[in-house]
């Protein structure tokens, strides 16, 4: 598609303010991520208090006529909500932090959510215009189902749930180590290809902002292994954001349109699926050196970083049971455990 507008290959040239708005709603999202990590009463503000507010008397009005009419954002907010909502419960109800059902939860929502997406990259193929579903323009293409593939790919590697434990420090984080780095880069390389294809109009700040406020945080030492928080999190307030103020990422000044160049997008797919496919070539293998279930056991908790950070994170209790779920004992774990 040829448009009327100046592009870097992936997204217009743009004004500079839009630049800047991404970098505050990158540090938005993520700060709001933090403070409700750490303070249940903001979290419940945030989660229960202004949501009813808002779907008392704004939601069911707000939309109306904008890009984010129809039920797709409706539901989008309240599973994000509901997510989040299980993660504070899992932070403040010690007993749901030792039921192996509960802690099956996460990885469940996560998981739902990818297949959805992997569903709507496959069913955006046949598409060539506008999207019946949301109105926006859509062009379907090889790359929708590379990238189908490479969602699929992520969403079979989500593992280690059993180790999924709340920080015994005042942040109180859930952290979950067999979710690493790698996964992550391959989700948000996934994650922003789907968007970019079948929500382009929205890729500037629900793809690129929306995965770097929980990108950013989970490699710097305050956020490591709570990737999921601040993923649940931040998706959370966006979707708040997307359906109290539903034209600013359309018809506002902040507006930042995607070149829908079909290279770009064929780019995005074919990273997304060679990364993807790289990270699940080694996690078999993993799978097969230390012959470990991940359906029951944790298959990275004994990498140099995992156990750094369970090293300073969890209780004497936590790391015995890391240790008994792989058939060692703590004590070989960290050296200095007691």
């Amino acid at each position: 598609m040829n448009v009327d507008y100046p592009t870097l290959l992936f997204f217009e040239v743009g004004e500079w303010w839009d630049y800047l708005m991404l970098a505050i709603v990158i540090f938005g999202l993520a700060f709001g991520a933090w403070l409700a990590q750490r303070s249940k009463w903001f979290a419940i503000t945030t989660f229960i208090v202004v949501p009813i507010l808002l779907t008392v008397f704004w939601w069911p009005y707000s939309t109306a006529g904008t890009h984010s009419a129809g039920w797709f954002a409706i539901v989008k907010q309240y599973s994000a909500l509901a997510g989040s909502l299980s993660l504070v419960a899992l932070q403040y109800f010690p007993k749901l932090q030792k039921s192996r059902l509960y802690l099956m939860l996460p990885p469940l929502i996560l998981a739902v959510n990818i297949a959805e997406a992997v569903i709507r990259d496959i069913q955006c193929y046949s598409i060539h215009g506008a999207d019946p579903v949301n109105g926006l323009w859509t062009w379907g293409g090889p790359w929708n189902l590379l990238n189908a593939a490479a969602g699929f790919l992520n969403l079979i590697m989500i593992c280690g749930w059993a180790g999924i434990y709340v920080a015994n420090d005042k942040s109180k984080a859930i952290i979950w180590t067999d979710l690493t780095i790698w996964w992550i880069i391959g989700y948000d390389l996934w994650n922003l290809s789907y968007v970019y294809n079948c929500l382009s109009d929205r890729a500037w700040y629900s793809g690129v902002a929306l995965l770097l406020a929980c990108t950013i945080p989970a490699v710097l030492p305050f956020g490591k292994g709570s990737w999921i928080q601040y993923r649940a999190y931040t998706l959370t307030y966006w979707s708040a954001v997307v359906l109290t103020f539903p034209a600013f990422m359309h018809d506002s000044i902040f507006a930042h349109r995607p070149s829908h160049s079909a290279t770009a997008m064929l780019i995005l797919a074919v990273a997304s699926f060679v990364f993807n496919l790289g990270v699940f070539v080694y996690h078999v293998r993993r799978i097969l050196v230390t012959k470990r279930n991940p359906l029951t056991q944790e298959l990275y908790s004994d990498l140099p970083a995992a156990l750094e950070l369970s090293e300073r994170t969890a209780s004497a209790e936590v790391k015995s049971g890391i240790a008994a779920r792989i058939g060692k004992l703590p004590e070989q774990l960290w050296p200095l455990h007691k």
